[in-house]
């Protein structure tokens, strides 16, 4: 779709949305042993940014959130956490994007729209990569989980955003089920414990991990499967659902 026609297409809409105010959604994933989030590439351009739009009038402002991810990557799922406001009133470079927006044949209409102050309230959502296949919008030419460490620079303060969402995930994962968003349906103690190591950036005692762990009796254990060296197999296992959310409601660190 070429630029005319995908810029026809956005402003006709602008009369939908509030002045000023925007969502953006953190996704991160899990996989390969690395912390991955979920980005967009904008047509024609080398630009990266997170999944972000506007709030239309007429919808609540977590609903807006729901719609504009699932719009802009394909993702649709049932928790989004709000998790910080971004109101930096330096936190978007207007020159450069009125510069970019004027290459594009963008017309004054939406070139003002862009000069706006522009305050984003911030979602963020763990989602295990392999749940789903996301899928760029008209707006983008790609929509990819890239690990943390090699995202390049974003739009904005979007790396801001994530860095933000991996600190929050850092300190929740004492207390949230996030292995039971992230991990797959069964796994190992392993995996289980890099899991954590990569998420709070240090290494930790294989035996106190597993000792803490097992004592919450929140996991399943498995039957190896038999083969031809079963005794060296790791055991396998899953999150006993019902046992985890109902020690979280107790309030209770999961490793304190």
């Amino acid at each position: 779709m070429k630029n005319e026609s995908i810029l026809d297409k956005f402003e006709e809409s602008l009369e939908d949305f509030i002045p000023s105010l925007s969502v953006d959604c953190v996704i991160l994933g899990y996989q390969n042993s690395a912390l991955h989030a979920l980005v967009l590439r904008w047509k024609d351009t080398n630009n990266w940014s997170l999944p972000g739009g506007f709030v239309k009038k007429a919808e609540d402002l977590d609903h807006s959130a729901f719609r504009v991810l699932k719009d802009r990557t394909g993702l649709d799922i049932s928790f989004l956490k709000q998790l910080h406001v971004f109101g930096n009133k330096n936190r978007r470079d207007i020159p450069a994007l009125s510069t970019q927006l004027k290459e594009m044949n963008a017309s004054p209409k939406i070139i003002q729209w862009f000069q706006q102050r522009f305050i984003s309230v911030t979602y963020l959502a763990l989602v295990n990569p392999e749940s789903f296949i996301p899928i760029p919008d008209y707006l983008s030419e790609a929509c990819e989980w890239l690990p943390i460490k090699d995202i390049p620079q974003l739009y904005f303060d979007h790396n801001e955003m994530i860095a933000k969402a991996k600190e929050y995930t850092a300190t929740q994962i004492k207390y949230q089920p996030i292995g039971l968003m992230l991990l797959p349906e069964k796994f190992t103690m392993k995996m289980l414990q890099k899991l954590y190591e990569v998420i709070l950036d240090k290494p930790l005692d294989r035996g106190n991990f597993q000792k803490k762990i097992l004592k919450l009796d929140i996991l399943t254990r498995h039957e190896k499967q038999m083969s031809g060296a079963a005794h060296k197999a790791p055991f396998l296992y899953s999150f006993n659902t019902p046992k985890y959310y109902e020690f979280l409601e107790r309030g209770i660190g999961l490793l304190s």
